[in-house]
């Protein structure tokens, strides 16, 4: 990432605060030149939305998993079956 006061970065260092800006590591300085990155170019607004879904899908799953004895259940059941058919 290069360094200085630039206000204009390119799509990598854009990229690298946006991945910064993701675990709320990026300074206020660094939030001002990606969006303004942002504002022209579309391939790191395409990648900054993906993060962000990304993002929101690890903070809120949705999955809902079965408990340890249904799991037994369906193992126990799925050896039985393989037995039949040997």
């Amino acid at each position: 990432m290069s360094t200085g006061n630039k206000i204009f970065v390119s799509c990598e260092d854009a990229n690298h605060i946006c991945d910064k800006n993701q675990y709320k590591e990026a300074s206020l300085w660094e939030k001002i030149k990606l969006n303004i990155h942002l504002i022209y170019c579309k391939a790191c607004r395409k990648y900054s939305s993906k993060n962000t879904k990304l993002t929101k899908l690890f903070k809120d799953p949705k999955v809902i998993s079965i408990n340890q004895s249904a799991k037994d259940s369906m193992k126990e059941q799925l050896k039985k079956k393989m037995s039949e058919m040997e």
